[in-house]
């Protein structure tokens, strides 16, 4: 019934098999054995590609596949600090590719604890599956979108949404990419953070989209705290780990899998599933599978 995707090039091949792994672990075997997994690519070699399949079917998903893509052409790297534009390619699923009703996109910078099937079961024709975004909550109340609240006064104070994990139909996902690129291409100037804005503005044309609980897609905020205050000011909850989220997500720049992140409680818990990640992929006889910086 449904398909999990994931962008993954070689600067995330072992992000992305930790992920593949959490997601695993969050499914019953029945239920992995009639999901499938489909990965865009831009620069994995036949060899990481290999892995990720053989990774993929060692913990349990019968249905694999893998595709090169490039991102849209009108695609914009507003900051490219740390993200690459492989972000883009999160738009290039198609339903000829996915071969399921449902596509549960997911970032590979996350930590799935959990099932995150839950929302299929309440999305309205082409919607889209969202969580609000933890550190832009609204348009015009935050950095995501400048200008747009000024430009379409009647957009201030609705909801912003973070892209790191969607949840859509997948027939739905043609349309996306053509608003993604129309926004790109007719709102260039609003456009800060990359694709996540573009979508946001997609997002807030159509009107179609289904506000997810934020349990499954929660920030992990203790290492912004590990630098300053300013987290306390910006998120409405108590700044500290959330042990009943499904899936937590380490936005910013400082990954988890870095030896030099700030060593927080869900930063130690990732270690801990990228090390059994590791011993399963080592058990497959790949070898050179660690992630650069990690201890």
């Amino acid at each position: 019934m449904y398909a999990f995707g994931l962008c993954i090039d070689q600067q995330y091949i072992v992000p992305g098999l930790a992920a593949l792994s959490g997601l695993a672990d969050g499914l019953t075997p029945a239920a992995r054995r009639n999901a499938a997994v489909r990965v865009l690519t831009l620069d994995l070699t036949p060899a990481q590609a290999l892995l990720l399949s053989d990774f993929a079917k060692r913990v349990g998903f019968d249905s694999f596949d893998l595709r090169h893509r490039s991102p849209l052409r009108t695609s914009r790297m507003a900051d490219a600090s740390y993200i690459t534009v492989t972000t883009y390619l999160r738009f290039e699923f198609t339903p000829e590719f996915v071969r399921r009703p449902y596509l549960i996109y997911v970032d590979a910078d996350v930590l799935v604890r959990g099932d995150l099937t839950d929302p299929l079961g309440s999305l309205g024709p082409y919607e889209t599956g969202a969580v609000r975004d933890e550190f832009n909550p609204a348009v015009g109340q935050c950095p995501a979108l400048p200008g747009a609240a000024e430009r379409w006064p009647h957009l201030r104070g609705r909801p912003y949404f973070n892209a790191g994990v969607l949840w859509t139909h997948t027939n739905h996902m043609p349309r996306i990419r053509r608003g993604v690129e129309q926004a790109l291409i007719r709102a260039r100037r609003h456009i800060l953070h990359n694709d996540q804005d573009a979508l946001n503005l997609w997002l807030l044309r159509s009107g179609r989209v289904r506000p997810v609980a934020a349990g499954l897609n929660r920030f992990e905020v203790g290492r912004f705290l590990e630098r300053g205050n300013w987290v306390r000011r910006v998120v409405a909850r108590p700044p500290k780990p959330d042990p009943s989220a499904a899936l937590v997500h380490f936005v910013g720049p400082e990954k988890p899998w870095q030896a030099d992140c700030p060593v927080t409680e869900d930063v130690v818990e990732y270690r801990h599933h990228l090390a059994r990640t590791l011993r399963h992929v080592r058990h497959l006889g790949a070898v050179g599978a660690d992630p650069a910086g990690a201890r």
